[in-house]
């Protein structure tokens, strides 16, 4: 009998223990404050997935998230540092490139007013064409091709892609469109190729597939890796053929989508975010499918740039340490 006990004892300990280390203490905090978040244009997954997490923060939190779209990127993270937004998106190598004063915040210098609530989800660069003779990126040479706003991410994923395949923006002619106005000008032959740099699907592709057979052109092994041996930002994708409607899948890099915030935010704010979106996933998936590619372990996976106070608190409620300033 007491060797029966002592066993059960065993037992009950074990789940005892078990029980403490996956606790979760993640719970939603008052004395949150309205907020703005600043995504990208209304024809890219910054400003449709965005305001969807900005609604379902407001309805479960005492913070309230209003998503506007914006010029992406760099101009969200130039709104965070004057002031004007207190949350916002960007792509994983633009808000390195800030924090380390490089390429478009260069002359600005170092920017260090922002930190990390969480990346998301892994966007894909994505170069668009309607021309089925254009099958690499070689055959861009000598094509009017849209490469994004000038000292965008997409400019730079543009100029690092056109890099490893020995071409310039000389080589190209290029302009500098947001994707609906690049999805518009493939539409009316305008220009030959767009890059866009965003999560799969894309609406402003979507559109555009809807009318047009679309095609996407792959990046080869040797360039891509040649590309992440010389900026470890990207990644390697593969985009599905049924995303466009495509004969065949596409192979690609990507970046990853980070939701950044103002050192100044209220630690409570950032807590809740991250709190209305983790805690609501089944909710939210069924409103947008980017929800399916969100997971806690890839949002305390970043390096590089310190996590916010508030991210830090919400992931320790969850078990998990992250870099803190």
């Amino acid at each position: 009998m007491k060797k029966l006990l002592a066993v059960l004892l065993a037992v009950v300990m074990v789940f005892a223990l078990s029980a403490t280390a996956f606790a979760d203490d993640a719970a939603p905090k008052d004395g949150g404050s309205k907020v703005t978040f600043t995504t990208g244009g209304e024809a890219g997954t910054y400003y449709g997935f965005g305001s969807v997490l900005a609604q379902k923060v407001s309805e479960v939190t005492s913070t309230n998230v209003t998503a506007i779209s914006s010029g992406g990127s760099a101009a969200n993270i130039d709104a965070l540092d004057i002031g004007d937004a207190q949350l916002g998106f960007s792509q994983s190598d633009v808000l390195s490139y800030a924090y380390a004063g490089e390429r478009t915040f260069e002359e600005l210098g170092a920017v260090d007013t922002f930190s990390v609530v969480a990346p998301l989800y892994m966007e894909q660069v994505q170069i668009v064409t309607l021309n089925p003779d254009i099958k690499s990126v070689a055959d861009l040479k000598g094509k009017s091709v849209s490469i994004g706003a000038a000292g965008s991410g997409t400019y730079y994923n543009a100029i690092d892609i056109l890099g490893v395949y020995d071409l310039t923006e000389d080589d190209i002619k290029p302009t500098y469109q947001s994707f609906a106005d690049s999805a518009e000008a493939l539409q009316d032959g305008q220009i030959d190729a767009a890059f866009i740099v965003a999560g799969a699907p894309t609406s402003a592709v979507t559109s555009l597939a809807a009318t047009n057979a679309v095609s996407l052109v792959s990046l080869d092994d040797e360039h891509i890796d040649a590309l992440i041996e010389s900026s470890p930002f990207y990644a390697k994708a593969v985009i599905d053929a049924d995303t466009y409607g495509m004969a065949e899948d596409v192979s690609t890099v990507a970046v990853s989508a980070v939701v950044i915030a103002g050192n100044d935010v209220a630690d409570v704010d950032v807590y809740n975010f991250l709190y209305g979106v983790f805690e609501n996933l089944d909710d939210l998936a069924k409103v947008h499918d980017k929800t399916n590619e969100l997971s806690l372990e890839f949002a305390s996976s970043f390096s590089g740039v310190p996590y916010h106070p508030g991210a830090v608190q919400y992931f320790a409620d969850k078990g998990i340490e992250v870099p803190a300033a």
